[in-house]
């Protein structure tokens, strides 16, 4: 049939109520089992997740090589709507930063780093975090719960979406799982979203350009190894136990012994392959010639490499930035020892978007209504139920 022949597809209003499943929160098994139950083949399935991810359309009535009939099947049984997205915040010198608000109201960020080279993507996995990390903004604001998987995908959805516009010239190559939230305890929606990221029939990105970050969740990081080929980063931060418990409560239940073996087994066979170490350095307090000399013995072992990163401040932190030229020389010491060791760019630090410095904008946004401080309460019991069971 020839084009002028063809009459658009004109679809009912759509229900965005909330009790229908969000698109963006489908992986493939869920569509081919959705697709199973109209009597469609699984192949449909991919073509829906290519549209939704691929192609960033989340307008049923334009994808055009499915069926009318399930195009109207689609839009009456699930939610379309966008994500709520604020408008942009941008730094000067380039970064964007975007507040997200989630299903409960919550708020998150996301935070898109252009570089020459590349283009970075930092996605939040959870809103808040319930392990208290002293350095870290988000850590003061506690937890608030866990992002479902379309709110975490759709972060990236969402950036790809709007850069085609904003910015065209500009593009994600890399995502990284560093914002709000420690990933590994959202576990199930975070290693959805990577297979996505990864996957040619969602976004395409190579293993070696999404990285997901953890403060050291042991049994997940053992299933993440198995389960994605991800790359891996560690926050460490301290060389020693005394001293990582004190910035890290985490430590107490996966003390640094047991991490670091669970490193130097993570990629034991992929021989080319390296776990970036996170050390954030606080002045006076981990940035001493001592503790890089401590940190060299630690790291025994382990292919790795160290990001050095000059802290970020934020309202009402007890630490201060180690000077450029202690940085230097703890960077020295370590790669004296044939240790890689980079130091981070700050950027958006203007906007609060800085690694250690999300939440800065919405610090206690559920503590502004009494039902907002209940369900913090109740969320906060949950996730530390489940830290005792991990």
């Amino acid at each position: 049939m020839g084009a002028s022949q063809s009459k658009p597809l004109i679809l009912p209003q759509r229900d965005f109520k909330h009790h229908l499943p969000h698109a963006l929160n489908q992986t493939l098994d869920d569509w081919a089992a959705w697709c199973q139950t109209q009597g469609q083949p699984r192949h449909k399935a991919t073509q829906i997740l290519r549209w939704i991810h691929h192609h960033h359309c989340l307008e049923p009535e334009n994808m055009t090589n499915l069926p009318k009939t399930l195009r109207l099947e689609l839009n009456t049984a699930f939610n379309w709507t966008p994500l709520d997205f604020s408008e942009p915040h941008i730094s000067q010198d380039g970064c964007i930063k975007w507040l997200l608000r989630t299903r409960d109201g919550s708020q998150v960020e996301t935070v898109y780093i252009p570089e020459s080279s590349r283009g970075t993507l930092c996605i939040s996995s959870q809103s808040g975090c319930a392990l208290a990390c002293t350095f870290c903004s988000t850590g003061a604001q506690g937890f608030s719960g866990n992002l479902l998987m379309g709110e975490i995908i759709g972060q990236l959805w969402f950036a790809r979406r709007t850069l085609a516009t904003l910015r065209p010239s500009q593009t994600i190559t890399n995502v990284v799982m560093m914002g709000m939230g420690e990933p590994l305890l959202n576990y199930k929606a975070v290693a959805n979203a990577v297979k996505l990221m990864l996957s040619d029939d969602g976004y395409g990105l190579s293993k070696y350009r999404v990285t997901v970050s953890t403060s050291g969740i042991i049994p997940a990081m053992n299933q993440l190894k198995t389960d994605s080929p991800c790359a891996l980063a560690v926050s460490l931060h301290a060389p020693n136990d005394a001293l990582r418990t004190t910035l890290m409560p985490i430590n107490q239940k996966y003390p640094l012994t047991e991490l670091m073996q669970t490193c130097r087994d993570y990629f034991e066979h992929q021989p080319k392959r390296k776990v970036t170490f996170e050390y954030a350095l606080l002045d006076g307090v981990n940035d001493q010639p001592h503790h890089a000399r401590e940190l060299i013995q630690c790291l025994k072992g382990c292919a790795c490499k160290v990001n050095l990163i000059p802290f970020n401040p934020f309202p009402g932190t007890q630490f201060q930035c180690t000077p450029m030229k202690k940085i230097l020389q703890f960077q020295s010491i370590l790669k004296q020892s044939g240790l890689v060791t980079t130091i981070r760019t700050t950027r958006g630090q203007d906007i609060q978007a800085a690694c250690g410095q999300l939440a800065g904008e919405v610090l206690d946004m559920t503590n502004r209504t009494p039902q907002g401080r209940a369900r913090r309460e109740q969320s906060r019991t949950r996730q530390q139920r489940s830290l005792k069971n991990t």
